[in-house]
């Protein structure tokens, strides 16, 4: 069974996730995307994956056969297992528990070659709506924290199968990241009593020069301190700090942001490598008025090197307040 450790000096938990078969000899080859031949999330092939969890069809077709436009399975190589319980325990100094949590495949297409940025809007509404009723359904379970939905497209941004799929990982602990931005977020609001992030939205709307687009819901900007060239964040207008409590009228807004987003950043950098993250509050906390839940793009333009890895700084070579005036004239 995979494990959480946890590093003492930092407080950083570490998944080491010995099931997943990568061994010093293998890593030669995770820059690659397996691409043509046999794929496991086409359709006809539904029997190479677990079974299905969820799934959008037509009516009249099974569980885990054609007909489905999103599908969601468990992952078969999974970092952490929903069995099992965490049986928390220290060694000395050093903190670990079970790899327990949840690992989950969102299929978003049955099309092997179409890419999330040419789905329809309809299409990408059906996504999102998968990423929601999830989250919903793993909540129920008090021993998940914090679930984290992202998405690696391309070699550069770490995905290893062709056919576009995102991934949900649920977790028994609130990562460190996160919880730095909810504890940054709430110093905010303490001292100001107004979200930081409703006050980015209000301040970028004003000055327009890192806005990307904007709909009635949602605004598209590249972060002040992108800590990456492009670098986009999507958030809603209203504030919000659980994805899970978006109503099915707006998902049309919001795939409509992202589908832009996307293309824009496909015709801007020539279809590159990205990552995309659903950053929400976790599971168990109240509604928060000091914190908003967001999605983010980060195409993958430069590599970490030793500074990064060493200090934390990101170098970002390209002021966002560039990319977000190329991206926002740039014509579709």
């Amino acid at each position: 069974m995979s494990e959480l450790r946890k590093d003492p000096i930092t407080g950083r938990w570490v998944i080491v996730a010995s099931e997943r078969g990568v061994r010093p000899s293998d890593f030669h080859t995770i820059t690659t995307v397996q691409s043509g031949g046999y794929c496991p999330f086409c359709p006809g092939n539904e029997a190479a994956t677990p079974r299905e969890i969820l799934s959008w069809r037509s009516h009249g077709t099974g569980r885990d056969e054609p007909g489905w436009s999103v599908r969601v399975v468990p992952n078969k190589f999974p970092a952490l297992h929903v069995e099992g319980s965490l049986d928390r325990e220290g060694e000395g100094l050093y903190d670990r528990m079970n790899g327990i949590g949840a690992h989950e495949v969102i299929i978003e297409t049955p099309r092997h070659e179409a890419t999330l940025a040419q789905l329809s809007v309809r299409e990408i509404e059906e996504v999102f709506w998968a990423y929601r009723e999830r989250i919903v359904d793993l909540k129920r379970d008090r021993r998940f924290e914090y679930i984290l939905v992202f998405k690696n497209h391309g070699p550069a941004a770490g995905a290893t199968l062709e056919h576009e799929h995102s991934q949900l990982i649920a977790l028994p602990i609130v990562p460190r990241e996160p919880r730095a931005e909810i504890e940054g977020a709430a110093r905010y609001h303490a001292f100001r009593e107004r979200c930081v992030f409703c006050d980015v939205i209000r301040q970028d709307r004003k000055d327009g020069s890192r806005i990307v687009f904007e709909n009635d819901r949602f605004v598209a900007l590249c972060p002040y301190a992108s800590r990456t060239p492009f670098q986009t964040w999507i958030l809603p207008k209203v504030h919000r700090s659980h994805f899970e409590t978006i109503k099915r009228e707006e998902l049309a807004s919001l795939a409509e942001a992202l589908r832009l987003v996307l293309r824009k950043i496909d015709k801007a950098l020539e279809h590159p490598s990205y990552n995309l993250m659903l950053q929400t509050s976790p599971l168990h906390f109240e509604s928060s008025p000091s914190y908003h839940w967001r999605l983010e793009i980060a195409p993958s333009l430069t590599r970490i090197g030793g500074f990064e890895w060493g200090s934390g700084f990101f170098i970002n070579p390209t002021p966002p307040e560039e990319a977000a005036s190329f991206l926002r004239k740039l014509e579709l």
